[in-house]
């Protein structure tokens, strides 16, 4: 038998409405017990993590990731990502759900789901066999890198997920408008000789879909958004009643559009990094709700490939080893929303979007999968991209002095991440 006692931590388990100190216990890679108010006793031979001062969670749940990034899941204290299908080939017939899901488990690191293409090749012009992909594992769709341009066809994705009880995930951007656009439009642009990219790109998409899932009701999520206007569009369609919602990530958060300057190609994204008005406008959409999950869009790039000139170089940036404090800089720091919250936007909320609340997903439910994240919200320590897991090192952030990590994560009850001091550890 295998024990692990998590001891006096704060535990936060939103789904389960608790937020107080107390004892998790596990046993055999399940929760046996969660206990606020009274201690738990230790059982003969467990091991004991002295949590004092930290927060016992649910495992962190990141829906949007890029070539899985399942190493640096685990570093940053996320126990479940979401691989999205732009890949080569992209993830649009059941034979690459089954691959990647399997190269996952072989893996052993982080659980990785996937969420599969809506169109065949991404292309959006064909959907691709959405129902089969559902059934082979696929946990939602979205054509990430594109967006579906075509409405006919936007329709029949979103029917189609409606049947399914799926999520679709929009890459929000008209390439029309967006072509040839290398950052977001303005004064710094301009400065810069460089071709903008203005945020109705983004905008546009959104209230169209919008409009288009009236009828429908499937649920629709808009990716890493920028734009105020944008997070202004989602509110109104959720007090319409439309079931819609967005995600924000922290280079959204924290950086404008002057990060891009010297052609500093880390700070090139896409979404592109708008402006502080975008930033203010972005966080009253988390405050009121109306923005209710937060997701990395971690994308590793090699040191050559972000060493091209500025309109060369490819679009994204690694998060997941340094979103935590980042989140909490941002959001938590700034009075945004408080840590409980936060922690819900990282558990629960991106676990029920992409239908995974269940079997230690998301929660801390007695007789689930034990999946744990300890937090030391005042842990305080420099962002080294070199010391990431990832092999990949576009980092803007690096150098950062950042408060608030993830000290040790399990899955299943098998230790994935051990930062906790030794005098917090007995057996």
């Amino acid at each position: 038998m295998f024990v692990t006692l998590f001891r006096k931590g704060r535990i936060i388990d939103p789904a389960n409405g608790i937020d107080a100190e107390g004892d998790l216990l596990v046993v055999d890679g399940r929760i046996a017990e969660v206990r606020t108010g009274r201690r738990i006793d230790a059982p003969a031979g467990a091991r004991v993590v002295e949590c004092g001062g930290m927060f016992v969670t649910p495992g962190l749940v990141d829906p949007h990731v890029h070539q899985t990034g399942a190493a640096s899941a685990i570093n940053g204290g996320f126990t479940t990502v979401c691989c999205m299908p732009n890949t080569n080939p992209a993830i649009d017939t059941v034979p690459t759900v089954r691959f990647v899901r399997q190269a996952a488990r072989d893996a052993a690191l982080a659980r990785v789901f996937v969420v599969a293409a809506a169109t065949v090749g991404r292309k959006g012009e064909q959907l691709a066999p959405m129902a089969a992909m559902s059934r082979a594992g696929a946990v939602a769709f979205s054509d990430d890198g594109e967006c579906i341009m075509n409405p006919l066809v936007m329709r029949r994705v979103l029917e189609t997920c409606k049947s399914l009880g799926k999520t679709f995930m929009q890459h929000c951007q008209d390439h029309q408008l967006s072509e040839g656009g290398v950052m977001n439009e303005g004064p710094v642009a301009t400065r810069l000789g460089l071709l903008g990219w203005p945020r109705e790109a983004e905008e546009i998409i959104i209230e169209r879909d919008a409009c288009l899932n009236r009828s429908i009701g499937a649920r629709y999520h808009a990716q890493h958004v920028s734009s105020g206007g944008s997070a202004a569009i989602l509110r109104r369609a959720r007090a319409a009643g439309n079931p819609v919602s967005g995600e924000v990530s922290p280079h959204h958060l924290l950086l404008t559009d002057d990060a891009c300057d010297g052609y500093d190609t880390q700070a090139k994204m896409n979404p592109p990094l708008r402006t502080k008005q975008d930033i203010a406008q972005l966080k009253e959409a988390v405050a009121d709700g109306t923005i209710d999950v937060l997701a990395t869009d971690h994308a590793p790039h090699t040191a050559a490939e972000k060493a091209r000139d500025f309109a060369s170089a490819p679009f994204g940036i690694i998060g997941l080893d340094c979103a935590l404090p980042l989140y909490a800089k941002a959001l938590v720091d700034d009075g945004v929303i408080g840590w409980p919250r936060m922690i819900e936007l990282l558990t629960r909320t991106p676990a029920e979007l992409c239908g995974l609340r269940g079997d230690g997903i998301g929660a801390l439910d007695v007789g689930s999968k034990a999946d744990v994240t300890v937090i030391d919200p005042n842990h305080e320590w420099t962002i080294r991209a070199d010391e990431f897991a990832s092999k990949s090192r576009n980092c803007p952030f690096d150098g950062w002095t950042v408060r608030g990590r993830a000290m040790y994560a399990m899955i299943s009850g098998r230790t994935l991440l051990d930062r906790m001091p030794v005098a917090a550890q007995t057996a």
